[in-house]
């Protein structure tokens, strides 16, 4: 049975070359639609998410504030000013907090030779590479503890200050004056791209020890205090506790928001998630209403086949083919063009995302670095797949149902 249907649909697209192929355009056209735009879409989607992770990975930015709300006889508008004991206290009273940094923060001139430039240095301690993801490149190293003990004088920079300082020389080890103070160089940063801002990029960043900052610049006060939760679904619970912990030290009530100001990557992480799939469901529908057209194409050429094929179909029946092999011999027919041309969309989508991937995202591509690579996943194709087997048994099944009712004696009459 299957091979009278496929030499049936072989001596169709034979007889009726053009409208086979202008079929099979259509249908391949709306898969490469669907699949490029779901590749692409959740390429960005990864990116932009990779991109806020580099800024902020699962981390909560605590500062404080003035009290809001009158407290056990103290009144409102008292300001609220974080230590680096805190931080301390913080990491040994709640047990929900993987790590915590003490952050200074100030704009400082860095010099080299004849070359000045000013901008943000920040005064934390190890932990901190891995809150912000800020990986040294190779040859060079982050903070580490020895340094953070004994107050060193040692700087790490972001990728693009310190190409801008040192140009092609290599930074490590070289002598560099922080406000006429001089600093050893350890490490400069990796490459990474940063959707979301904390006064400015990393890339432009200096970082030393907070204990060498605190001696440097006499600071008694943090600027904020980075929190790193073990378990970031607990971010409500270790808010709370902060509120709870700092309120019982200052004297400020658990409830009152206005205290402290926490900067939640955490929320902004699920929002932009959120916003993705968003973005990816906008794509599909896109994709879809492309390929759906495309079906409706192929139901279109059913319906003609069906016409012109009247008088065989009538034969067919008259000799005693069943109304089952009519109705499967076109739903055969509309789920193999169906197929045929999604099996040409899915190759040439997968030549079009392997030689995107291919292309450079160097400095010259900035375009390429925030668009991210396109993910042909599994996923893409199965859904895909799904979609092309729905259309096509639709495309089929409707005119394969008036093929079927056709009668035997009127089709012979037909010309």
């Amino acid at each position: 049975m299957w091979r009278e249907l496929l030499r049936d649909f072989v001596h169709d697209l034979r007889a009726h070359r053009t409208r086979a192929i202008l079929t099979l355009v259509a249908i391949t056209w709306g898969t490469v639609a669907v699949v490029l735009l779901l590749s692409f879409g959740e390429g960005l989607g990864n990116q932009m998410m990779k991109g806020m992770m580099n800024a902020g990975n699962r981390i909560m930015v605590v500062y404080g504030m003035e009290t809001g709300l009158t407290y056990q006889g103290l009144p409102k508008g008292r300001r609220v000013r974080l230590t680096e004991e805190d931080a301390t206290l913080l990491q040994q009273v709640i047990p929900a907090i993987d790590m915590i940094s003490p952050q200074y923060r100030k704009n400082v001139q860095l010099m080299y030779g004849k070359f000045s430039v000013t901008t943000e240095c920040e005064g934390v301690n190890p932990l901190f590479e891995e809150m912000r993801r800020m990986y040294p490149a190779g040859g060079g190293r982050f903070l580490n503890a020895v340094d953070v003990e004994e107050q060193r004088r040692v700087l790490f920079l972001g990728e693009e200050i310190a190409k801008d300082i040192f140009k092609d020389e290599d930074p490590i080890g070289k002598s560099i004056l922080v406000d006429g103070v001089p600093f050893t160089m350890v490490g400069v940063m990796q490459k990474k791209i940063q959707t979301a801002m904390n006064n400015g990029p990393d890339v432009r960043r200096a970082i030393m020890p907070y204990t060498t900052f605190r001696t440097t610049y006499g600071n008694i006060y943090v600027n904020t205090l980075v929190v790193h939760p073990s378990d970031p679904s607990q971010q409500e619970r270790v808010k709370s506790e902060l509120y709870r912990v700092l309120g019982r030290k200052y004297q400020f009530d658990p409830e009152d928001e206005r205290a402290l100001g926490i900067w939640d990557f955490i929320e902004a992480e699920k929002i932009s998630r959120k916003v993705g799939i968003g973005v990816s469901i906008f794509m599909f529908s896109v994709g879809f209403l492309t390929l759906l057209i495309a079906g409706v194409g192929v139901a279109n050429v059913m319906y003609v086949v069906v016409k012109e094929r009247t008088r065989e179909i009538g034969i067919k029946m008259a000799v005693g083919a069943r109304r089952n092999y009519i109705l499967g011999q076109f739903i055969f027919e509309a789920l193999l063009l169906a197929f045929v041309g999604g099996g040409i969309g899915l190759l040439f989508s997968y030549g079009v995302v392997t030689a995107v991937r291919m292309i450079p995202a160097g400095d010259e591509m900035n375009a390429m670095q925030f668009l991210g690579r396109p993910v042909l996943s599994l996923t893409t194709m199965l859904m895909t797949a799904g979609i092309l087997t729905t259309i096509g048994l639709l495309a089929g099944f409707f005119p394969a149902r008036k093929a079927a009712s056709v009668d035997p004696v009127e089709s012979l009459r037909y010309e």
